[in-house]
């Protein structure tokens, strides 16, 4: 069903990105009869484009306008998310744990950490465990709601025995967005591998084929593709009233709006929020705390390879149907505070031998790629600590091609996330060797995805951008949708508890607008 809302029309709630967050909240508040104008920046891939092949798919997914690192890892790209209709969502593993409790209490737990801005969430687990019941229903998540795990592949069987050597237990093949059955109009996984860059079969969960379609069966739904949002319009009020755009033919246009909610990933947020700056928000809007684009969290992460004695073909099957979660807790004899997981991971040809060996050349390249079939891998994930000096902030003087300020990220590892990932390297060594490892490899340099903080939520206006609802402090009809809300960045992948988070989202501001409250 196609509608188009009138852009005079101040009834509507534009949400500005179209992936967990801005996906997920335009299905919730349409299935209520809630008008929603989605502005996606990307383009609006259809199944036909979705291949398995990592180079291929990336031009067509990945947000490639210029941002500037500064810090550590070194990258080209210092921050990867997607530039698409369905967001992030189009390029995921499809892991779907939740948040542990003590990992909702991060202050609480470890107490202060010198250099980390932790804080409590505003919200526990027993708060959220209803919409993590709803939302593992909604995308059909493996071992919940009595749906299968997926199989098991050769490169989980690698890590489950030698995980079992080094005496972890809770080992299985996780909790998984993507089908081991047929369920809600997609099939079943055929293990075909290379499919986090999408999956050609639609097998795996995303807004793009299931949320957004939903959304769109209604006649409450627009969805503006290729639109590039560049400042949110605020009233003499100081209130939200509008939001500008650039639309596919390069003309800005003006939206008006009853609510705004930025889902955009934590860059786009972030500059959306400063860009929108003006006399009533000197700083930005929602940034009266000055903590918008602060406490950016990207998890602790480094990849392990295991060259093995047999033959393993990691590729084959989802890359990260695998976990072990023994080292989920918090165990300050470790020599750090928090929690990591470590599951299963393949790459392709390409991008392992080059991370291995970036000289792209010699004995020693041509005999790795000679060895491919061989390779067992594994990541490590764990809780990265806030610091107020983890940023993204604008440039001064340097503009985009959209005339936008470009974004620089800062970021540095903090102390307790390099003695976690010294201790879980080690880990991962032994693993491998206790299996007959020929030579372990580990790889940390590496775009992050998993993008959090920037508009974290909290009790206390001074030290926070938003309410336990995702509602900035400092403009009432002003949301924040996406990760950009996590408080602290826990062990476990964002999405889930993005999409949780704006189910919950959803009942609130459906409930205030039902009492014109908005």
């Amino acid at each position: 069903m196609s509608t188009t809302f009138d852009l005079n029309d101040d009834s509507v709630v534009v949400i500005i990105g179209s992936g967990a967050g801005g996906g997920t909240l335009s299905r919730e508040l349409t299935q209520r009869g809630i008008k929603v104008v989605c502005l996606e920046a990307g383009p609006r891939l259809e199944l036909g484009d979705i291949v398995n092949d990592e180079r291929e798919m990336f031009p067509k997914l990945s947000w490639l306008d210029e941002r500037i690192g500064v810090g550590l890892p070194p990258t080209d790209l210092p921050i990867w998310s997607c530039k698409t209709v369905g967001g992030t969502t189009m390029h995921w593993t499809a892991n779907c744990p939740r948040f542990r409790d003590f990992e909702f209490k991060s202050l609480s737990t470890y107490g202060a950490i010198e250099g980390a801005n932790l804080a409590d969430w505003p919200i526990d687990l027993a708060e959220l465990e209803p919409y993590y019941d709803k939302a593992e229903n909604l995308l059909g998540v493996t071992g919940t709601n009595n749906i299968r795990r997926l199989p098991e592949s050769n490169n989980f069987k690698v890590m489950q025995a030698g995980g079992r050597n080094l005496g972890y237990t809770d080992i299985d093949t996780y909790n998984m967005a993507i089908n081991s059955q047929p369920r809600d109009g997609r099939p079943a996984c055929l293990q075909l591998g290379f499919c986090s860059s999408g999956c050609a079969i639609n097998a795996k969960w995303t807004t793009r084929f299931n949320d957004i379609p939903k959304a769109e069966a209604t006649d409450v739904y627009e969805l503006r593709a290729e639109c590039m949002a560049t400042e949110i319009v605020t009233d003499e009020n100081g209130r939200a009233s509008a939001v500008r755009y650039i639309d596919p033919q390069g003309n800005l246009q003006e939206q008006k709006a009853r609510v705004v909610s930025v889902a955009a990933n934590v860059v786009e947020t972030t500059r959306l929020l400063l860009n929108s700056a003006n006399s009533r928000h000197p700083n930005g809007l929602a940034n009266s705390s000055d903590q918008v684009g602060r406490n950016y969290m990207r998890h602790a992460m480094v990849q392990i390879l295991g060259l093995m004695p047999g033959e393993v073909h990691f590729y084959k099957g989802a890359q990260c149907a695998g976990v072990i979660r023994d080292e989920i807790k918090h165990d300050p004899s470790r020599g750090f505070s928090g929690g990591f997981q470590m599951h299963t991971l393949s790459l392709g040809p390409e991008y392992l031998v080059n991370n291995i060996n970036p000289a792209g050349w010699g004995e020693d390249y041509a005999a790795i790629m000679e060895k491919y079939k061989n390779f067992a891998g594994l990541i490590v994930m764990g809780e990265d600590v806030p610091q107020q000096d983890n940023r993204i902030t604008l440039h001064p003087d340097r503009k985009d091609s959209n005339g936008l300020p470009v974004p620089i990220v800062t970021y540095n590892n903090h102390p307790n996330t390099v003695a976690m990932l010294d201790y879980a390297k080690d880990v991962g060594r032994r693993l491998y060797e206790s299996l007959g490892a020929t030579r372990v490899f580990t790889i940390e340099k590496f775009g992050a995805t998993h993008n959090m903080g920037v508009a974290r939520m909290g009790d206390d206006p001074a030290t926070s951008v938003c309410n336990e609802w995702g509602q900035t402090h400092d403009i009432d009809n002003l949301f924040v949708s996406d990760g950009s809300l996590f408080t602290t960045s826990a062990s476990a992948n964002p999405t889930l508890t993005i999409i949780s988070l704006i189910m919950r989202q959803a009942d609130y501001l459906s409930q205030q607008l039902a009492q014109e409250n908005l």
